[in-house]
């Protein structure tokens, strides 16, 4: 550039050709040198966005939102998959739960990622307050957020994670796109299945596990426990190939 506005200017008129060499020479050493600065610098950004005013790396975060019904009566319905699956995370890493601003919560750090774990302790209607909520606290972005599901339409012990979608009919799903307008939100749905005879669909959702179903369970949730260490640490593309229909 240097070398351009020298003779756009006319600065190189009846110069010596060896003059005009050793301007070259030191144009050239000069933007190599401006390159290297401007690296240098590119790199020193890079590594304060991802750290902190005391120089520690800042954890990337991700919130992972367990639907269900606050209350021992609910306690080990299928419709409350998203807090069993929550809490397994929190016993086998020996996690206590604070109950917070609307809802429960704690946080899973591993391997420079921050998993946020919350049950909303808004019933399963309004849980989309509690999610943007602790989302805007916690400053997590949307991609980020993992909302753990029962689904109906799935078979039994099956799962279907997916960036967005519909609600699906669930009622805590619609609520949180409702509030979000938008269905642009990752999602894991565990399948409950659709064993119930017509009319029935309530008492299915909010009735207990069977003894079969909780044999499969044992397996099931610490799978699920796997899909959402994914979610944080491979991406969702890579945690839906690997997990989706499985």
């Amino acid at each position: 550039m240097l070398a351009f506005l020298r003779k756009l200017l006319g600065l190189y008129t009846n110069q010596p050709n060896e003059s005009l060499v050793n301007e070259k020479v030191r144009t050239s050493q000069s933007n190599i040198s401006d390159e290297k600065v401007k690296k240098e610098n590119i790199e020193s950004s890079q590594k304060e966005n991802n750290s902190n005013n005391d120089g520690a790396p800042i954890m990337k975060k991700f919130l992972i939102v367990g639907l269900g019904n606050i209350g021992p009566k609910y306690e080990n319905t299928r419709h409350n998959i998203g807090f069993k699956v929550l809490d397994y995370i929190a016993k086998e890493e020996n996690l206590d739960w604070e109950t917070a601003k609307l809802g429960d919560i704690t946080t899973y750090k591993f391997k420079g990622r921050s998993f946020i774990l919350l049950k909303p302790n808004t019933y399963m209607n309004l849980s989309g307050k509690a999610v943007k909520y602790w989302m805007e606290k916690e400053k997590v972005d949307k991609e980020n957020i993992l909302i753990v599901t029962d689904d109906l339409n799935l078979p039994f012990g099956t799962f279907r994670i997916k960036p967005k979608g519909s609600s699906g009919g669930h009622n805590g799903l619609q609520n949180i796109q409702d509030t979000f307008s938008s269905g642009a939100f990752p999602r894991f749905r565990f399948g409950i299945s659709d064993a119930f005879s017509k009319g029935r669909q309530v008492d299915y959702v909010l009735g207990e596990w069977t003894a079969e179903e909780e044999s499969v369970m044992i397996e099931r949730v610490p799978k699920a426990m796997e899909a959402i260490k994914s979610f944080g640490m491979a991406g969702i593309n890579n945690t839906m190939n690997t997990f989706n229909g499985n």
